[in-house]
């Protein structure tokens, strides 16, 4: 009888142990989802922002356990502010590499040389390598075939190296840096 009721308390502290993490993870969700659904209705108006609290509450009571299957880590300021200097590197990068792009193009020679290289991630999270997939391939000039561990496959429109060392510091560590304190 003492097993059992051991048991039932073991089971009871990790339930406990649980609880904390889903009303984060319940409140972050319902954060994210309310501040989109401002950012897109454009409205303080008291009727839209009752619709967003309705709906942002509904979703984020369904959708909380695959969200807490993210492992996205918990906001802090750091994170927020590395994740807009994310997106600005980000949004230069995809500038930079439409030139790129526009210049092989335009050139009468067409000079591309494409083929598949191998870079390396540190990041630990699935969340946070797909992150880094979609934006190398949101760059013009490459796209993000497979991720296989901690190794990316990438078409690249004009291989410079095949090394994979040097691969990752053209392409990856430009956001990987970034990244690695937003998911850390």
């Amino acid at each position: 009888m003492n097993e059992n009721h051991g048991s039932s308390q073991g089971i009871s502290r990790i339930a406990k142990a649980e609880k904390p993490h889903e009303t984060r993870a319940f409140l972050n969700l319902f954060a994210i989802l309310f501040v989109v659904w401002i950012l897109l209705t454009e409205s303080f108006n008291w009727q839209e922002l009752t619709t967003g609290f309705i709906v942002s509450l509904g979703l984020s009571i369904f959708l909380r356990k695959s969200y807490i299957k993210l492992d996205i880590p918990p906001f802090t300021i750091k994170r927020l502010w590395y994740f807009m200097v994310y997106l600005v590197v980000l949004l230069v990068e995809i500038i930079k590499a439409n030139f790129d792009v526009a210049y092989r193009i335009i050139h009468p020679r067409l000079p591309i040389k494409p083929g598949i290289v191998v870079i390396k991630t540190e990041l630990k999270q699935d969340f946070a390598k797909m992150m880094l997939a979609n934006s190398i391939t949101l760059t013009p000039g490459t796209f993000t075939l497979d991720i296989i561990g901690d190794r990316l496959l990438i078409h690249w429109i004009y291989v410079r190296t095949e090394d994979t060392e040097r691969a990752t510091e053209m392409i990856g560590n430009k956001f990987e840096k970034y990244l690695k304190v937003i998911f850390s």
